[in-house]
């Protein structure tokens, strides 16, 4: 048995496309639609250029993959990259690979090219596995033996989608890596996960530095857990009052007779970024 096949992605879309189901044939571009379930949103301009160079000088090696409408058009399965860079390049036609494929075949065969050309960033293959999950019925095991992961690698990508817009926006970006955002996970809530979020990108923190404070902020004493089990919406807006001054964590712990203030701060230059603002005050 070949390595391939033990690990990862063995499967491949081989096992998705039964051979006596496929034909191929040139077709016009122009004739040819994009897949409304592409899990891929984001084409890089110059990766797209650089690939239809390539396609000036060689032609179109590798088919696309489509699936022929009812109105005698095609709609693509794979390969939306190099249609796209086709296009660039001038083609009137590209070689397709033409068979029948349900919407869950389609959107499977898709996902599996693109983790395969690791194309699709965290988010993007998260939402691909929501929706297979969501609209096809699909169980997490299920959905892992259909596209040769694990069904803890399912579950970790699925829990990216718990984070908040912003962190989603700085990891489709690249602002941080899919290691970041797992370790922003492990802050409890949402207004802690936008907290660190900011520190990684202001520190330009490394993934155990993120993990660390993760686990620092998530450790609040035996007294701080006494004091948030009452729920004070006086203390909350304070708490938020000096949090917005102070650009940092707050926490307001009030006993029956006084209380703590809290400041966190994670390097020297937020000790004295603190510092400056309460001389200010």
């Amino acid at each position: 048995m070949s390595r391939s096949s033990e690990h990862g992605l063995g499967r491949g879309l081989g096992a998705l496309i039964p051979r006596a189901a496929v034909g191929l044939r040139d077709i016009p571009v122009d004739s040819i639609l994009p897949n409304p379930l592409q899990p891929r949103t984001q084409f890089d301009e110059q990766e797209l250029e650089d690939l239809a160079q390539s396609i000036r000088e060689h032609g179109l090696l590798q088919p696309v993959l489509v699936s022929q409408r009812r109105d005698g058009t095609f709609q693509l399965i794979t390969g939306e990259r190099r249609w796209r860079a086709a296009q660039l390049a001038g083609m009137p036609s590209v070689p397709a690979m033409v068979k029948e494929a349900t919407p869950q075949a389609s959107l499977e065969m898709a996902l599996v090219e693109n983790i395969q050309r690791r194309d699709l960033n965290p988010l993007e293959e998260a939402h691909a596995f929501r929706q297979l999950i969501d609209e096809h019925g699909l169980t997490q095991e299920k959905l892992g033996q259909r596209i040769g992961k694990s069904r803890v690698a399912v579950t970790n990508t699925l829990r990216l989608l718990q984070l908040p817009e912003p962190v989603h926006e700085a990891l489709a970006s690249g602002s941080i890596t899919e290691g970041h955002a797992r370790a922003i996970l492990m802050a409890n809530g949402e207004t802690q996960r936008l907290l660190l979020l900011e520190r990684v990108l202001a520190d330009h923190l490394s993934v155990r530095d993120t993990e660390a404070l993760a686990r620092e902020m998530n450790a609040p004493s035996a007294r701080t857990h006494a004091a948030e089990a009452v729920t004070d919406p006086d203390v909350e807006r304070l708490e938020d009052a000096f949090r917005q001054a102070l650009g940092t964590r707050v926490r307001l712990l009030k006993g029956r007779r006084g209380g703590r203030l809290v400041i966190h701060f994670f390097s020297d230059d937020e000790l004295q970024g603190i510092y400056e603002a309460i001389v200010r005050s």
